[in-house]
């Protein structure tokens, strides 16, 4: 996975940077078919503000969160993104069941 993080009117220090990588492996974790991940954290009055894109076989998948605090940004944006990777895992997941009429008919009785 690439990894690409960027600051607006912020400077990503290597804490902040370790940070973001250490709450980015959950997605590793549920969904190992991401191909770029895109994050820009910015500061826009007293507000602190992380989004990212991922990008995954076929589709894009965004996410943002705004803050006081950066890190609880950070956190918030690691959640959001988790849970969206998981639908989409669910979505792509071959479903495949055999129906009913087309069981054996012992599997059918039980």
């Amino acid at each position: 996975m690439n990894l690409n993080i960027n600051g607006h009117h912020l400077e990503v220090t290597p804490a902040i940077r370790s940070y973001v990588i250490e709450k980015l492996d959950r997605i590793k974790r549920h969904f190992d078919h991401v191909i770029d991940a895109s994050v820009t954290l910015s500061v826009i009055k007293l507000v602190q503000r992380a989004e990212i894109t991922l990008h995954v076989r076929g589709r894009d998948i965004h996410a943002e969160a705004h803050h006081e605090n950066l890190y609880a940004a950070i956190d918030a944006l690691a959640d959001k993104i988790d849970r969206q990777v998981l639908r989409h895992k669910d979505k792509v997941t071959n479903h495949n069941h055999v129906p009913v009429k087309h069981q054996p008919a012992e599997a059918a009785t039980e």
